[in-house]
């Protein structure tokens, strides 16, 4: 089993900060617009190397979205910034309807996504996000799990015509990827080969299966770890591949149960290859207010809940007879 160490803790939102930065000095069509979060987006080096460039447009998350899909068609790249319940919730119509359905070439980023946003609260903390924007046609919805894949899906996607959903987060976790690898839209990445049972994890829950997947190995049980960063379109030859060697799945995500990853690839299994399966994610609740780590656990997102799901699934395969 290969090990995976880290030598700091980051938090994403500083990757697509530092991404948008380097795509600032590439690309001069690229445009940045914030809904009054410059700080909390780290967008503040952006703004300052290219004011001509960035746009303030106050608390008026749906006004910036009209912006975007106008300077879009005028051939520009505009990157909107502010938290993913603003990004989303709050603007739903406008991008359906601006941005979606015209196709339009605006990176919608959202930060501060998840239970892991912390003492925000339940309001703030945004869990159904992924569901949604995957819902629209059209639209790419990628998930990063660290500083550094944040910063490559940052870059990624401005080569990618065409809308995108691209969530991030506040808390500082593990940067483990590696720095100089080119991020590809649309393709998980295997970190760990297994034979017993299929993890496939997002965003700040992929950290927590390759811990899983450590408690694991130690009882005699391989998993087979992928980081499926991109949630639409989901790569279901790396899925369908996995599950024929393990006929058994978990999959581990900071989201609600349904509309997320686990619902995208149970869809793809039911059609293709079924299998017994257990999801790891927040069941059917609202947030609340609290530390980041002590949430994980009260709301069942932590290693230990991967391993539980797994002896779950593999008792369900072997009474199977698999």
């Amino acid at each position: 089993m290969k090990e995976y160490t880290y030598s700091e803790k980051k938090d994403t939102r500083s990757g697509f900060g530092a991404g948008l930065l380097e795509l600032g000095r590439q690309n001069p069509d690229v445009v940045g617009l914030c809904a009054d979060l410059t700080g909390s987006m780290v967008m503040t080096h952006f703004k300052k190397e290219f004011p001509d460039r960035f746009f303030q447009v106050g608390i008026a998350e749906a006004n910036m979205m009209g912006i975007a899909a106008g300077l879009a068609t005028g051939g520009k790249i505009p990157f909107t910034g502010t938290f993913a319940n603003f990004s989303t919730g709050r603007v739903y119509d406008q991008i359906r309807q601006s941005i979606a359905y015209s196709e339009k070439n605006v990176k919608i980023c959202a930060s501060h996504a998840g239970i892991t946003l912390g003492e925000d609260g339940a309001t703030h903390q945004m869990l159904e996000d992924i569901g949604m924007m995957r819902m629209l046609p059209g639209m790419t919805v990628i998930v990063p799990c660290d500083h550094n894949q944040t910063r490559a899906a940052t870059l990624a996607i401005a080569d990618h015509h065409g809308p995108v959903y691209l969530r991030f987060g506040r808390p500082k976790v593990p940067n483990f990827t590696n720095p100089d690898e080119k991020f590809q839209i649309g393709k998980a990445i295997v970190l760990n080969e297994g034979s017993d049972v299929s993890i496939f994890a997002t965003g700040h829950m992929v950290w927590e299966a390759l811990e899983a997947g450590k408690e694991l190995f130690a009882k005699g049980i391989t998993a087979e770890i992928i980081n499926v960063h991109t949630i639409k379109p989901l790569d279901e030859t790396a899925v369908i591949h996995s599950v024929q060697k393990t006929a058994c799945v978990v999959t581990a995500e900071e989201h609600q149960v349904y509309g997320g990853l686990g619902d995208t690839i149970a869809q793809v299994l039911a059609r293709k290859h079924p299998a017994p399966m257990e999801l790891v994610a927040v069941n059917d609740r609202f947030g609340e207010s609290g530390k980041p780590a002590e949430l994980m656990k009260k709301y069942g997102l932590t290693a230990s809940d991967i391993v539980t799901a797994a002896n779950k699934v593999l008792s369900r395969k072997k009474s199977n007879g698999k």
